[in-house]
């Protein structure tokens, strides 16, 4: 089995188990619909045991996985690696749209970790496309519900990621734009490990935004930035909002874009960002 070969999903499960022993959940199955969709369901209905959050659900193949702006997702089994987490969070309504580019740049940091030599040219396009150089290597879904058992106590926060293994030649070709998968990056690390280090950063990163705000964030993700300086168009449904240069984000993980009448900040939501 190579590196990017994934274990059966009892075995990934297991491994992934004693990365995380201080997860309260953690399953994988060989097909599901989405694992996002999975987790805020247990979520709602507070089934299926496990013990308490953080809980993460993986699947050799989803079938009704969805992207950002509700796009349908769907992959080949072997060809991705997919999982999803729960986490409790104190945040109010108003902080939870900095999770969305936070979730981006702590996956970007845990792979930036395990990734081979050339592991600078991984990236984040905001708000959370993780790069390798310009082909899409993973995709990120962060969604919130309401905690029931205590809705005074905050939120839970589900945050899902779908990475390409392998296929990159072909989606490519495919999609009509530029695919990476992990195969590509030259890293050499049990699948469980990258499932554990995104896990692990996610949830490191959730407790300090509770704590501290995206402010503490800022430097950090302009390490990992992959639109800064370049010209983007911001477009809502196919719309163009925006024409500017990315300038960053701003303390609550907004885009920032440099315009003629001045620094304009675009907020997490279904628009899309592209390179002019």
């Amino acid at each position: 089995m190579s590196d990017h070969a994934l274990p059966p999903p009892a075995t990934l499960a297991e491994q992934v188990r004693q990365r995380l022993p201080h997860f309260g959940d953690v399953n994988w199955v060989q097909e599901t619909g989405s694992t996002n969709a999975d987790l805020l369901e247990r979520t709602r209905l507070q089934v299926g045991g496990g013990g308490l959050r953080p809980w993460l659900r993986g699947a050799h193949l989803q079938n009704t996985g969805r992207g950002r702006a509700g796009r349908n997702w769907q992959n080949r089994p072997g060809q991705a690696l997919m999982f999803s987490c729960a986490f409790d969070t104190t945040l109010a309504a108003a902080e939870l749209p900095a999770l969305s580019p936070l979730a981006g740049l702590a996956a970007a940091e845990a792979l930036r970790g395990l990734a081979g030599p050339d592991a600078d040219v991984l990236r984040v396009k905001w708000p959370n496309d993780v790069m390798w150089g310009e082909g899409k290597l993973s995709g990120v879904l962060v969604e919130t519900t309401r905690n029931p058992e205590d809705r005074a106590a905050g939120h839970v926060v589900v945050i899902g990621m779908g990475t390409n293994l392998t296929d990159a030649e072909m989606l490519s070709r495919e999609l009509d734009r530029p695919i990476a998968d992990w195969a590509g990056t030259g890293a050499s690390v049990p699948i469980a490990d990258v499932v554990a280090a995104v896990a692990r950063a996610w949830q490191e990163a959730v407790m300090q935004l509770q704590a501290q705000g995206f402010e503490a964030f800022i430097e950090r993700y302009s390490r990992v930035d992959a639109l800064a300086g370049r010209t983007v168009r911001v477009l809502d449904r196919g719309e163009v909002l925006q024409t500017g240069t990315a300038a960053g984000t701003d303390r609550h993980g907004r885009l920032l874009v440099r315009t003629n009448t001045g620094v304009m900040p675009v907020s997490v939501g279904e628009i899309s960002v592209r390179t002019a």
